[in-house]
């Protein structure tokens, strides 16, 4: 490879990157290498390194298209990228992200959103779905370790602000998986026909899969008197015409009128009993979003109800109503949840199964017929065995079990999806992606 053909694809291959690099540049780049030992691998990256990129964020676009260049034939960024493993990719966008590398990190999403995706040339959706798929295979919580610091600094301030970095990191990511997908959208569809399905969606219809940190305040806001609806709708109720136990005092006293012949008793009236809940919430990172509604909504649920004990999974399952008891508001509850650990047992990948299986052994027995059992998750458990007769078993003795699923009915047992084994235990599975069709589930509750 000559020099001068060396310089001039890596620079071609640059600028088709998106990094800029004018004239004048790839001009001192080529005076550099009479000054360069064109064996030294080192020195030679250096040189054009500092000749040819202008602004550090462009670092690991160069590095990679350097070794390409340099090492053999010219290669097509975007194909050697395609080659590259889901886990490999990921690691290169952790890299980009720490580097602030746009350019990298468009790529890289490029690649992920081909990859897993699902495109349909001409369907007219918003790209939720296919936003979601995406999301789920860059798996955020994998992403998130690799972007934290393994020793992170002692100071509580400092922790939260270096847990603040890398979610703002995370939803820089999700960002840019949006972006590139409205991107292929337009491209597909023509920009008109793609921002009539792009309409911002009003509180209620925010999908929880997507709801932004600036969709949160208004889904408490609606979030608190639907949890006392739901609490009224599942509470024990008795048939108007239905008698409570005979009131002696009044019925003697009314009896005066008739020389104490008691002709029209009088009962006590009934007053139903709170019901129990028991809330079984997935925070693994597929549902992270849905995850911080399904803390919002047990929030809510502990004063309307007589007992509300509150359960976080992943591959784990901890109870944490002594944390939702003790925080002063949600953020606290939600900072010790993380600071805890909660949910996780080992590798932090949802298992169902286990989850199931230790509710079933060390917590069925305080379940009763009064008892409401809601499970808030996906279903998607990594194809580990389900463990469905757990969930059987949590059926018997409870007097309710739904299922609010935040994915699309289209997506369910799809993959590793296995809400369709788990449904016929429990009394209804929902689609639950909004505040609206919470709404319609709670309005269904006789």
């Amino acid at each position: 490879m000559s020099r001068d053909y060396g310089v001039a694809g890596l620079v071609r291959e640059l600028r088709a990157t998106g990094v800029p690099v004018g004239l004048s540049e790839h001009l001192d780049a080529t005076r550099a290498l009479a000054e360069t030992d064109l064996f030294d691998r080192d020195e030679l990256r250096a040189a054009l390194r500092t000749t040819l990129v202008k602004d550090a964020g462009h670092f690991a676009t160069f590095d990679l298209v350097f070794d390409l260049y340099f090492t053999g034939q010219p290669v097509d960024v975007a194909e050697h990228l395609a080659e590259l493993s889901d886990a490999e990719l990921r690691d290169l966008l952790a890299a980009a992200v720490r580097r602030e590398d746009d350019t990298l990190l468009r790529q890289v999403v490029g690649v992920l959103v081909g990859r897993h995706a699902g495109f349909e040339p001409g369907r007219a959706v918003a790209g939720v779905l296919y936003q979601m798929r995406t999301v789920r295979a860059i798996d955020l919580e994998q992403l998130g370790t690799a972007l934290s610091d393994p020793s992170p600094p002692g100071p509580g301030w400092a922790r939260r602000l270096a847990t603040e970095r890398v979610e703002d990191a995370l939803q820089r990511v999700q960002d840019e998986v949006g972006a590139e997908i409205r991107r292929r959208l337009i491209e597909d569809r023509g920009a008109d026909a793609v921002a009539r399905t792009l309409r911002t969606p009003l509180p209620e219809d925010v999908d929880f899969l997507q709801a932004a940190q600036r969709d949160a305040d208004a889904l408490r806001l609606v979030i608190q008197p639907l949890a006392r609806k739901l609490a009224a709708r599942l509470a024990v109720t008795r048939k108007r015409a239905a008698r409570g136990i005979l009131d002696f005092r009044r019925t003697v006293r009314n009896a005066l009128s008739t020389g104490g012949v008691p002709v029209e008793p009088v009962f006590r009236p009934r007053r139903p009993a709170k019901p129990r809940l028991v809330v079984l919430a997935d925070i693994s990172g597929s549902v992270s979003t849905f995850a911080g509604f399904a803390l919002q909504l047990v929030h809510a649920l502990r004063g309307e109800f007589t007992a509300v004990r509150s359960f976080v999974f992943v591959d784990g399952l901890d109870e944490v109503t002594d944390i939702f008891s003790d925080a002063g508001h949600l953020g606290a509850a939600i900072r010790s949840i993380n600071a805890r650990g909660c949910g996780v047992r080992y590798d932090g990948r949802s298992d169902y199964g286990h989850v199931l299986r230790t509710f079933d052994g060390s917590f069925v027995d305080s379940l009763t017929p009064r008892t409401t059992v809601l499970v808030l998750g996906d279903a998607r458990s990594n194809y580990l065995e389900p463990r469905t007769e757990a969930l059987a078993g949590i059926a018997a003795r409870a007097g309710h079990v739904y299922w609010l699923n935040p994915e699309p009915m289209s997506a369910w047992d799809s993959g590793d999806s296995v809400i369709g084994r788990y449904a016929p235990h429990c009394e209804r599975v929902v689609e639950c992606r909004s505040l609206r069709q919470l709404r319609a589930f709670v309005e269904s509750l006789t």
